[in-house]
């Protein structure tokens, strides 16, 4: 009996020695699980780490030194010291271009004098120099002109018949004459019948087209007839002008039409210079 128990108790000895080397060779780590950021939270961070407005929001010194220097940057690129004088960069390049812009059409004006003295920039008004009868009857006389040529203001009316009134002619002469020059001034729409009296290459002309026949040529786009009260004249617009396509029957608009003669008749062409206006056709945003 006591040799047995005596087995038994070195056997249990022996297990507890082999289970203390084994502990002791197998360090014990406590598991503490590693917090990590959100993919919601990572790109939050970043954006208010890069933020403009991001200074003491979590940036490094160095990073809010950048920033700052930046924003300086940025300031003075806008806003520079010219001639001790804080001056905005836009507001001075509009000033350099006006003043460039005045300085050119003086120069102008000044070449233009050698053929019209009204074109001299340094004579004055003309209506300055009237009476005040010749002054009250080309004021009445412009704003009648004003209801017949739309596109002129009675100021700019009134100065062209003063100016024809200072050199001599009479009221009623010039309210003539300067009715014809306006009439079928450049961009002006003129009757279809002024087209064959009016010496430039280009017109503009306001009627109904009334017939369109098939091209004779794959370079013309559309060929036909628009006519007013006063005449019809033949039109055509160049495929490679790329302009809308019109329809008999519609009222149009073509401005900037070149002109052109044949066997002694006149025809204009829409070109890439002019445009066509339909007078009857709703816009599109109604």
């Amino acid at each position: 009996m006591s040799s047995k128990q005596t087995i038994d108790q070195r056997v249990s000895v022996d297990e507890q020695a082999i289970e203390c080397d084994e502990a002791e060779q197998y360090e014990v780590v406590e598991e503490t699980p590693e917090l990590q950021p959100s993919v919601a939270q990572t790109i939050q961070g970043k954006v208010d780490t890069n933020h403009p407005d991001g200074v003491g929001r979590g940036l490094t010194l160095a990073a809010e030194e950048r920033l700052v220097a930046r924003e300086m940057e940025i300031t003075r690129t806008r806003e520079r010291w010219d001639r001790a004088q804080d001056s905005e960069r836009e507001a001075q390049c509009r000033r350099v271009a006006v003043e460039g812009s005045q300085e050119r059409r003086c120069a102008f004006q000044e070449r233009a004098a050698s053929v019209d003295p009204w074109c001299d920039p340094e004579r004055g008004d003309p209506r300055e120099e009237l009476a005040q009868e010749q002054l009250a009857a080309v004021n009445k006389q412009a704003m009648r002109l004003t209801t017949k040529i739309d596109e002129w203001s009675r100021a700019a009316i009134s100065r062209r018949l003063a100016e024809r009134v200072v050199d001599g002619t009479s009221v009623m002469s010039a309210v003539v004459g300067v009715y014809e020059e306006l009439r079928t001034a450049p961009g002006q729409v003129i009757s279809i019948a002024d087209v064959q009296d009016v010496n430039r290459k280009e017109v503009s002309i306001e009627g109904q087209v009334t017939q369109l026949w098939t091209p004779g040529s794959p370079k013309i786009q559309q060929v036909g007839l628009i006519e007013d009260d006063s005449g019809r004249i033949k039109f055509t617009v160049w495929r490679a002008s790329q302009k809308t396509m019109v329809e008999e029957g519609e009222r149009v608009q073509l401005r900037s039409v070149a002109t052109n003669w044949y066997e002694g008749r006149v025809s204009v062409a829409v070109t890439g210079w002019s445009d066509i206006h339909s007078l009857e056709r709703g816009r599109w945003w109604e």
